[in-house]
């Protein structure tokens, strides 16, 4: 695959794997970057400029909004996020995905490995499982009024966030 978007130029990687396939041991998303989009992420404006880097299947019914983040985009209909300029602030960003957790979680979908950073952002998916353990210690079951900002950011970390 070779990269040409917003915010990046010229990267290339391979596919090692088959698609949805060979995840290490332990890291266990339980959707798929398709169902994530589906369910309205990011408030819809994430990946706007980079749809041909994957499967057009994956916009097909997907909550976007092109030309600017969008709150009711998003399954919970608030924002859950940092900026982006938080983020490199704080080293979340690492490795060749500009974009951060998501971008790396797809491109891992689709195949691609990357050893040490694989290791890293795994490591970093598992720590976020404590937002979960959280909304079932303080809400009742199935109460998605309860917490919706921490279970929007589980959605966006591929955790189911409906129990």
């Amino acid at each position: 695959m070779i990269v040409n978007d917003k915010m990046q130029q010229g990267y290339e990687y391979d596919y090692k794997v088959p698609m949805g396939n060979n995840f290490a041991h332990g890291f266990t998303p339980e959707l798929t970057p398709k169902q994530m989009l589906e369910l309205g992420v990011f408030e819809g404006h994430y990946m706007t400029d980079c749809m041909n880097e994957f499967p057009s299947d994956w916009f097909v019914g997907a909550k976007l909004s092109p030309h600017k983040p969008a709150d009711e985009v998003n399954y919970f209909k608030v924002k859950s996020r940092m900026s982006l300029s938080e983020w490199r602030r704080r080293g979340w960003i690492i490795g060749p995905d500009p974009r951060g957790w998501f971008q790396w979680y797809c491109r891992y979908y689709m195949g691609r490995r990357l050893g040490e950073i694989d290791d890293w952002q795994i490591k970093r998916w598992k720590a976020f499982s404590r937002h979960a353990a959280q909304i079932r210690h303080n809400c009742f079951a199935l109460d998605l009024d309860c917490r919706k900002r921490q279970r929007q950011a589980l959605l966006q970390w591929a955790y189911n966030p409906f129990f």
